[in-house]
């Protein structure tokens, strides 16, 4: 017989008890065996997915119905949805300041526009991983909130501010754009703590066997955040101006409360979230743990071959769709059909293909395992830049394949960045992101220099072709590296 054991911490669990369940029903089908000889697993994270093992669909159903059912995830998702697309309509906006006010006849503004992408870079490099230790001391939530208000706000004050210094200057150069910089740098030195806190926070609130279909929503969104929000950037500015034009008078009012606004209603969505964080401790040891926990971080990524593979692959695909939001212009210069600023329209396809593919990784992906799925995406991404090498610049063929490479890079960022949440413990996530966060804002910006200067050089065609091949060895790079450390784990187990 069984003998009722007295409550504990542990049978407070409801995965513990979903377990003790699982095997009372085993030692009933089997009553040879004794309750005793049943092996319990303390693993929290084994436990529920043992405790998953062998339950029917409608017990434990799969794919992004379950989801679309928890709506602290919802809530989450809806501020990254505001913040992400505010994050790249402030680009736009800063374009549109520059252009409005410092663009003299005949002269570029590609100089005033390359000193703001750079302000927006350098706190990635500068911070990124700094920022991912500070979120692991702090409760994730309250950095989630003030990080967006705190932009909010001074994005909706950058009109007063330029009003009041548009007559100064300093050795030389107008304050007005000076201020533009320094709100630059600030606002990208919060969105440091942001995004590890961001992707922190999802396995707080997202069962381990809905973690794959809450990253297909959470990736494709950030990844189409980078094609939709610079696509729809300009028009909605305009818009803006237009809706406020009673008080606006020309003064860029409106486009400023424009991406305030998503800044300030992503903060307001996260304040209704509950992520039941446990109480943070912080250690003792000030500035020397800081970097004591930045090498942690870095140790943990060279022992954890998975983890590391899985980085590597995410910051070639971010580095493709960034260089590809460049070479869209060029390509659409060279379709006869339309007009070079319709470039929009190609990236759009990029993010219907993104969309799909996230729907269809969310409800069927569990079914196939994260490597075979990023290969599998690899080559896809691969075949669809040789289409574009090799096709005709038209129209119809080349929203087709850029539709292809959004499909397959879903296939690629979702199970890699469910691979980094699942290999990665609670207490590692932040400077795990924060790393992560570092190298994939670099790879997004490096194409956005690069991929220009090198269409001039050698074509629009053969870009194309060696985006192709460095993905295509990406790929078999990073799934050879995993296999074999799979196939080296199997032979430990096998001589433990």
């Amino acid at each position: 017989m069984l003998r009722e054991s007295t409550p504990d911490a542990d049978s407070l669990n409801p995965e513990s008890d979903e377990l003790a369940s699982q095997q009372v029903a085993q030692v009933k089908a089997n009553p040879n065996r004794s309750a005793a000889s049943q092996p319990v697993n303390t693993d929290p994270e084994q436990v529920s997915a043992e405790a998953g093992e062998g339950q029917t669909a409608n017990e434990h159903p799969t794919g992004l119905w379950p989801v679309f059912r928890n709506r602290n995830f919802l809530t989450l998702w809806g501020g990254q949805v505001f913040s992400q697309m505010a994050d790249k309509i402030y680009l736009v906006l800063m374009i549109a300041i520059i252009s409005s006010t410092y663009e003299s006849p005949g002269q570029s503004i590609s100089g005033w526009v390359s000193a703001i992408m750079i302000a927006f870079t350098i706190p990635a490099i500068l911070f990124g991983s700094l920022a991912g230790v500070y979120v692991d001391r702090w409760r994730k939530k309250p950095v989630l909130v003030l990080t967006n208000l705190l932009r909010g706000l001074l994005v909706a004050i950058l009109p007063l501010v330029l009003w009041a210094t548009q007559d100064w200057t300093l050795a030389g150069w107008p304050v007005g754009f000076c201020i533009l910089l320094l709100t630059t740098f600030l606002v990208s030195t919060l969105t440091q703590f942001f995004a590890p806190a961001e992707q922190a926070v999802i396995p707080l609130i997202v069962k381990d066997r809905n973690l794959l279909p809450a990253n297909s929503l959470y990736t494709t969104t950030m990844m189409a955040s980078v094609i939709i929000g610079f696509a729809v950037g300009e028009p909605l500015l305009v818009l803006a101006d237009t809706l406020l034009a009673p008080i606006d008078r020309g003064t860029g009012v409106g486009k400023s409360v424009l991406v305030g606004m998503g800044y300030a209603i992503a903060g307001i969505l996260l304040l209704l979230m509950k992520t039941n964080e446990a109480k943070v401790t912080v250690p003792e040891g000030g500035q020397t743990q800081v970097w004591s926990d930045i090498k942690d971080g870095l140790s943990y990524l060279q022992k954890q071959v998975q983890v590391r593979s899985a980085l590597i692959q995410l910051v070639v695909l971010f580095s493709v769709f960034a260089a590809l939001a460049v070479l869209a212009v060029r390509l659409a210069e060279v379709i006869p059909t339309i007009r070079p600023s319709q470039f929009g329209f190609l990236l759009a396809a990029g993010g219907v293909g993104l969309a799909a593919g996230a729907v269809s990784i969310g409800q069927f992906g569990q079914k196939v395992s994260r490597s075979q799925l990023s290969l599998a995406g690899s080559l896809g991404m691969a075949a669809s830049l040789t289409g574009l090498s090799l096709a005709p610049a038209q129209l119809w063929p080349s929203l087709f394949l850029i539709g292809a490479l959004g499909f397959f890079g879903a296939m690629v960022g979702i199970p890699m960045q469910t691979t980094i949440q699942e290999k990665t413990p609670e207490d590692m996530r932040g400077k795990v992101f924060g790393l992560q966060n570092n190298v994939v804002n670099i790879a997004l910006s490096l194409p956005l220099a690069v991929a220009g200067i090198a269409e001039t050089f050698l074509g629009l065609r053969a870009v194309f072709g060696l985006l192709a091949m460095m993905v295509a060895a990406g790929g078999f790079f990073t799934w050879s590296i995993v296999k074999a450390s799979l196939e080296n784990a199997n032979e430990v187990e096998e001589v433990v």
